[in-house]
């Protein structure tokens, strides 16, 4: 069979000024990082490969999306899959700047829906380049015009504030699932909502213009709480999808408070896979302007306290200290009963408590960090059985790392009894027990009671999971 060269391959490589065997060794930079973040990647490649994609044959698997991400890094610009002339690869749009939001919506729940969901997402990769923008510009897209009303009318339903509102009370209950039980609960449901109901009302007819800012809003924190899930359950590359097509449907509604949340989402996960300066770029813009100013105290609370853990992982210390401070101030200035705006905020005593403990434990304060951590332990409501035991987990890994040895086996003990009682679903906590095994370890045979129990029951959880 004759193949075509891809001469729009070609030429992005020439762009990029690389050779085969420079273009080989990025794609493998690319393919390790994502490896680190738990995305599922093909063999490393050699320069012949290079040439063969040049040639015209079509990569496999995930090669397509690691390409473009190594691609987008050397140009400084998002390159999608699809510039790469390997034709269409039959998944998800490739991630990037979505032109228009709800054909993102509809191609990103049919993927994760898909009964082939696996084979579907593998080309899906955490993507830094999207998220290595300047400060004061927003990680994803420009907001892009707003669908007029001839794309609107296609199912001719009438959109009113009562829709909102179930949008609204629907994202809630799924949040206080996700919030006892863990990511892994209830989030098919939550993207078939959002992919048909949801996706319906956004092609609707107002009855007003704030109706449609609105419903947008309220599809933006339906989509954000998605992505928060899919992060809980450790799908880095489909909750930076979600929570890039959250933040368009937050600007377009100019919904300012709840792209903060976004950001602050976002940095939270770049956090958390280690990539440091992307995490404080977004944590800055979560802070910045009307995302901050129109913000509620505990919204403000919530930034606040991402960004001080931001600023402690790059070495800002002064900084991230006074970030705190005034994160304690903003809550403090929280009124009791008052409804929050965004129902996935959820932010009180503890949730400070356990970032402030984070940020400590990257400032070298360890001290501080199991004073805050128990602090967030004793405070942790029992609707946020979640959240409790991923802080039991660090609670428990502070005191180890800091000669604790029983008060660690302890506090383990609690992590694993609300597992099991609550019968938790998430990928954050399943690595809170993955953690107490590899701590003990080296202590098993030491003779140690309280370390033999926390560890049996520790590989006792782990092996069900298999």
């Amino acid at each position: 069979m004759t193949r075509t060269r891809n001469e729009q391959l070609a030429c992005l490589l020439g762009e990029a000024g690389w050779s085969r065997a420079q273009a080989a060794s990025a794609f493998n930079r690319a393919a390790t990082e994502s490896r680190r973040s738990g995305d599922p990647c093909g063999p490393l490649i050699g320069r012949s490969h290079v040439s063969m994609w040049v040639g015209g044959t079509r990569p496999s698997g995930s090669a397509p999306a690691v390409l473009a991400l190594a691609l987008s890094r050397r140009l400084k610009r998002v390159v999608t899959v699809s510039e790469l002339g390997f034709g269409d690869p039959g998944g998800p749009a490739p991630i990037g700047p979505p032109a228009d939001a709800l054909a993102v919506l509809a191609d990103l729940g049919r993927a994760d829906l898909h009964p082939d969901r696996r084979n579907l997402l593998a080309g899906i990769v955490y993507s830094t380049a999207i998220l290595a923008v300047p400060t004061g510009e927003r990680p994803g897209a420009a907001p892009g015009p707003v669908p007029q009303a001839a794309e609107r009318l296609s199912n001719h339903l009438r959109v009113v504030q009562g829709d909102v509102a179930t949008v609204r009370e629907l994202t809630l209950a799924f949040s206080a699932v996700d919030q006892r039980r863990g990511g892994g609960h209830g989030r098919t449901a939550l993207v078939q909502y959002l992919r048909t109901d949801v996706r319906d009302l956004l092609h609707g007819r107002y009855t007003h213009e704030r109706v449609r800012r609105d419903m947008e809003s309220a599809a933006a924190e339906l989509s954000y709480l998605s992505g928060w899930m899919a992060f809980d359950s450790g799908e880095n590359p489909l909750a930076q999808r979600y929570f890039v097509l959250a933040l368009q449907l937050a600007d377009q509604a100019g919904d300012h408070p709840l792209g903060g949340h976004i950001l602050r989402a976002m940095a939270h996960q770049a956090l958390d896979m280690g990539h440091f300066d992307n995490a404080l770029a977004l944590a800055e813009a979560s802070v910045a302007d009307r995302r901050y100013t129109e913000a509620t105290p505990r919204e403000r609370a919530l930034l606040g306290v991402v960004h001080a853990r931001a600023l402690a992982a790059a070495g800002r210390t002064r900084s991230a200290v006074k970030a705190l401070l005034r994160s304690e101030n903003d809550l403090a200035a929280a009124e009791d009963g008052v409804v929050e705006p965004h129902r996935t905020f959820f932010f009180g005593e503890a949730s400070l408590a356990h970032e402030t403990a984070r940020t400590l434990e990257v400032l070298g304060d360890r001290r501080g960090a199991i004073r805050e951590f128990g602090r967030s332990v004793r405070t942790r409501g029992p609707a946020f059985r979640r959240t409790h035991a991923v802080t039991l987990g660090h609670l428990g890994a502070a005191q180890m790392a800091d000669g604790q040895v029983e008060e660690a086996c302890l506090t383990w003990s609690g992590l694993l009894d609300a597992m099991e009682e609550e019968g938790i679903q998430s990928g954050r906590a399943e690595q809170a027990v993955a953690q107490v095994r590899r701590l003990l370890s080296p202590l098993r045979h030491r003779g140690i009671p309280s370390v033999t129990a926390v560890s049996e029951r520790a590989n006792r959880h782990l092996s069900k999971l298999h």
